[in-house]
């Protein structure tokens, strides 16, 4: 898969435009839209902490005045040499110029390819070099480092690069690298607004055209880029607009780095498509994520079920601050803890939706709407396409979904057995970037192979339940353990506050199961406690931990998932050790 015009095959455009499952719609046109009808309205606003991260004050914009913004920074673009098709690299906090960077970008055909702040050397060549970034965009200052001085420095090691872009307010600018393009935000000019709409008049976007090249997590192996067109973007925002039921009068707070499915689908497209206020909050900070629900008042947001479950049993903290205009919150990435979704809706009357999903295409969600049980919201997806149910989301019936059994092949319709999850429809990606010289992420049958395993459940066999990511399966004497099973049992410990489960390496056992937790200030836990207390729960005496190691704060990704790799320990050397010099 290139990023040339056109992601998809002519014919599958024509089937799903169809059905109803693609429209012509274009995501720029979805800016457009609003910048027309709802101008001097509220759209977006910055991080309140943006003066300690970027040294510059926050700001609020009007749609109008986004727009004047966006169309300036298109022109700028244009200015440039960037043409449709182009990549641009994007390495900027969760901002407004942020938000204005991608709308320019796309307004004119450029393709964006974002880059987690954390990001350095490796990852940024890398992902560079295979993509091909013809400019890159970021800031000057980022607490106390200067990305722009740093991408300036691999700059012989990107020849595809011809131009560097720093991104930013004057006083951000100040003692600029020279070599960057510096670029600030600014109302477009008559002239600007004349070169912008004479350049897509004569090339409008098509709805396949691509937009991003978002990168895999990579938490096992080197990140792959996952390109992305308007057709399919817009159709998996219509998931995460539908579960938590988003209208034009909602106030959006965005945790998540806008890099990937979480930032991007989860909160950017939907504030799109509904045109309500988009609040951006970056690094993560709790007093100021905190804040800004209570400043903004904030009617939805998405977290981590580790601060989710820490601020539940926080008393002294709830009792300081202002949730109330919250009506619903979204959580995932790993299993939720039953108990916690109950409590949120039984203290708080607050529902949260379990979301599951990946860059590639695997989208489940849980509303309140489909599964108003707490406990079976946060066990259960809905398995879409199962006999005489439907569901609330428009996606459910879109998308196909099959379990397979990865040793026979055959499709999986009996509960409790557990098979690979594959699906097909419109909010699958088209094909990895260069994905000639990768193996096919796509069955026989065309169907995305997720890596995911899941179950059918519930007593109508209505419900998914997430397993394990296949690779992840802990293989003790012959006895496959599922660690997802046994985090979600060790997170209901009082003490822990977070926890990854992992496969240590055994000669005779294969594995054996350790458990890596973080505990709550002033918690403590041995392994025969934490053994103790997972007897209560009546599981399997070979899926006890064998290892407990107690860390401050878990390795994680970027993007917020944790590193398992760097929990393991290693693999034993077969090979018997060299004896002593002069033995």
């Amino acid at each position: 898969m290139t990023t040339g015009r056109g992601l998809h095959p002519a014919a599958k455009v024509v089937d799903y435009l169809s059905r109803g499952w693609w429209s012509d719609e274009t995501v720029d046109q979805l800016f457009a839209e609003h910048v027309r009808t709802r101008g001097s309205l509220l759209a977006v606003v910055d991080p309140a902490n943006r003066d300690a991260l970027l040294g510059s004050a926050p700001r609020r914009l009007t749609w109008a005045e986004l727009g004047e913004e966006v169309t300036h920074l298109a022109a700028v673009l244009l200015g440039l040499g960037l043409r449709r098709g182009d990549v641009l690299g994007v390495q900027l906090p969760n901002t407004i110029e942020l938000v204005e960077v991608y709308l320019a970008a796309w307004t004119i055909g450029v393709v964006v390819s974002p880059l987690p702040m954390q990001y350095r050397e490796r990852e940024i060549v890398g992902m560079g070099s295979q993509a091909g970034f013809a400019a890159y965009v970021t800031s000057p200052r980022f607490g106390d480092r200067s990305p722009v001085t740093d991408l300036l420095g691999l700059r012989d090691r990107l020849p595809s690069l011809r131009a560097v872009l720093a991104f930013g307010a004057p006083a951000e600018l100040a003692g600029l690298t020279p070599g960057a393009y510096a670029v600030m935000p600014a109302p477009a000019t008559e002239d600007e607004h004349a070169l912008v709409a004479a350049h897509t008049a004569a090339d409008p976007n098509e709805p396949n055209d691509c937009l991003t090249i978002c990168w895999t997590s990579g938490t096992e192996s080197e990140p792959k880029g996952v390109p992305r067109c308007h057709l399919d973007w817009i159709a998996i925002s219509w998931g995460t607009v539908d579960a938590p039921g988003l209208v034009t009068e909602d106030v959006l707070l965005n945790p998540f780095p806008m890099v990937n499915m979480a930032g991007i689908s989860g909160m950017f497209l939907p504030w799109l498509r509904t045109g309500c206020v988009l609040v951006q909050h970056h690094p993560f900070d709790l007093p100021t994520f905190l804040g800004q629900i209570a400043a903004e008042r904030v009617t939805y947001t998405v977290a981590p079920p580790a601060l989710l479950w820490m601020l539940l049993h926080n008393e002294t903290l709830m009792a300081k601050i202002d949730l109330s205009s919250l009506t619903r919150m979204g959580s995932g990435s790993v299993p939720l803890q039953p108990a916690m979704v109950r409590g949120w809706q039984e203290k708080h009357g607050i529902g949260v939706i379990n979301f599951f999903g990946s860059n590639e295409g695997v989208g489940l969600l849980s509303s309140p709407a489909d599964v108003p049980d707490p406990d079976e919201r946060a066990q259960f997806f809905p398995r879409y396409g199962a006999p005489g149910l439907t569901w609330s989301s428009r996606v459910s019936e879109w998308i196909d979904v099959r379990l397979v059994d990865l040793g026979t092949g055959e499709d999986i319709t009996t509960p409790g057995v557990s098979g690979e999850l594959r699906l097909d429809g419109p909010t699958i990606f088209a094909g990895y970037l260069h994905g000639e010289t990768r193996p096919s992420p796509f069955d026989e049958r065309g169907y995305l192979c997720s890596g995911d395993l899941f179950e059918i459940a519930g007593d109508r066999g209505q419900f998914l339940r997430y397993v394990e990511r296949a690779k992840d399966i802990i293989i003790r004497g012959g006895m496959n353990i599922a660690p997802a099973e046994l985090e979600s049992l060790i997170a209901e410990h009082p003490a822990v506050v977070d926890v990854a489960v992992v496969g240590d390496p055994d000669e005779v056992l294969g594995e054996r199961v350790a458990a890596v937790v973080s505990l709550a200030p002033g918690g403590s836990l041995t392994l025969e406690e934490l053994a103790d207390f997972l007897r209560t729960k009546q599981i399997a005496s070979f899926k006890l931990p064998e290892r407990l190691e107690v860390r401050a704060e878990m390795p994680r990704n970027p993007v917020g998932k944790i590193l398992k790799r760097l929990l393991r320990l290693p693999t034993p050397d077969p090979r018997p050790a060299p004896s002593p010099v002069g033995a």
